[in-house]
């Protein structure tokens, strides 16, 4: 439902500004003595009343329906009356030491030590979305896609990623990332289901329930938000499952990326009934964009062309030299990122889309285990039956083929 009735850019869903609130109510106290009890139930009750006055407008918000549940349980767990004041006073911060810090995890919560402790390293993996958008599957095929509304990146036993990607420019069919939802599911005695969710102009440092770890369990901190910029870098260790992953705002618009051992990412109840999942499956065919090929035709013919007819022009105009000399400012070797560059600043004519790409090479060069597969230099996906000719198969070849084939049938 999600792909075919996409949210808008504009969504006036406000879950994250009440998560927030109450977030800074509390200062991430979970375990108050009975004399903060009263405070924390106000703070929650303030909380509840921010969810229901964006209640109708967050009908189809996975973070919201997570918010309200979360409340709930917290309700009963502090045995708070629905009824009463509902300002937001500031709890005192616990002292280092408390629950939230703590360092005696079960080894179970700890992916090498428990699931490899007599087997050799796991492989691990890596996946990434940013720009118009580019992903990078787990298995090192690069693609354009344009994947408008909500998709799936990653579907597994342990968590779920969805993004959701937006016009660039009104009429354009050039999109890029607006809004990314991550949940964590609930493991043995290690974490909690948790959710995170970043969107244009928020990107939290805490779950969506105020958390900045796993909850109450006794391997909490085996998952763990560490803010590395604010508002612009945040990174998610979910050491149970031996994943790291980073999620940025550059520009106006987010990019992912994660690392993953293989055995996480193959981990589904039934793989041949499974749905799309873009990092293992990759982008739908009839989503695929042969950026190269457009690219090439922009070099010869010496100006910006769109990926749709008709569209307006980019807020900046870049011709094929010059988005070429932005681009090797940052990225100096001309392989798939660099390409990727180029093409973004064509299309939608944001510098940022620059600074995108070159955030998404050096994520890749954090989480990927395998240094000689940091740079690629050709287009991996395979055409379908409709698609263009691949690059460097010239007409009259095919024209000649045909022709054989029909001398051959007479």
């Amino acid at each position: 439902f999600l792909v075919f009735c996409p949210p808008t850019v504009t969504s006036p869903c406000k879950i994250l500004k009440c998560n927030s609130e109450f977030w800074a109510a509390t200062s991430g106290s979970h375990h108050l003595g009975a004399e903060e009890a009263p405070e924390f139930c106000t703070a929650l009750r303030a909380y509840a009343h921010c969810t229901r006055r964006t209640a109708r407008t967050c009908r189809g918000d996975l973070a919201y329906h997570s918010a309200v549940h979360g409340i709930d349980d917290l309700m009963v767990q502090h045995n708070c009356s629905k009824d009463g004041p509902t300002s937001q006073p500031r709890l005192r911060t616990l002292p280092p030491g408390d629950s939230q810090e703590r360092s005696d995890s079960p080894e179970i919560c700890h992916y090498e030590k428990s699931f490899h402790k007599h087997s050799a390293a796991p492989n691990y993996t890596h996946c990434g979305l940013f720009g118009d958008p580019h992903l990078r599957t787990f298995t090192d095929t690069f693609q354009t896609c344009k994947v408008q509304g909500a998709w799936p990146l990653i579907d597994n036993n342990y968590l779920n990623v969805q993004v959701t990607n937006t016009p660039v420019l009104p009429g354009s069919s050039a999109t890029a990332t607006s809004k990314l939802t991550i949940i964590f599911k609930s493991f043995q005695e290690c974490v909690d289901q948790k959710v995170y969710q970043a969107e244009m102009d928020e990107l939290p440092a805490a779950f969506v329930d105020g958390s900045k770890n796993g909850g109450d369990k006794h391997g909490a901190n085996s998952l763990k938000i560490t803010e590395k910029v604010s508002g612009q870098h945040i990174e998610i260790q979910a050491k149970y499952i031996g994943t790291t992953i980073v999620v940025r705002q550059v520009g106006r618009y987010l990019t992912f990326a994660v690392r993953m051992p293989e055995e996480v990412v193959n981990a589904v109840e039934d793989r041949d009934s499974q749905g799309l999942y873009l990092c293992l499956r990759g982008c739908p065919a009839n989503q695929q964009i042969d950026f190269q090929a457009v690219r090439s035709a922009q070099a010869t013919e010496g100006h910006a062309r769109r990926k749709g007819p008709s569209l307006p022009a980019p807020p900046e105009a870049f011709t094929y030299e010059t988005a070429t000399a932005k681009c090797r400012e940052k990225l100096p070797v001309e392989d798939l990122y660099f390409q990727s560059c180029v093409f973004d600043l064509l299309t939608t004519g944001d510098v940022n889309f620059m600074l995108a790409a070159y955030y998404a090479f050096e994520d890749v060069k954090m989480l990927h285990s395998n240094k000689d597969k940091l740079h690629l230099y050709e287009r991996t996906r395979v055409l379908s039956p409709g698609n263009t000719a691949p690059m460097g198969t010239h007409p009259a070849l095919w024209v000649a083929l045909l022709c054989l084939c029909w001398l051959c049938l007479l």
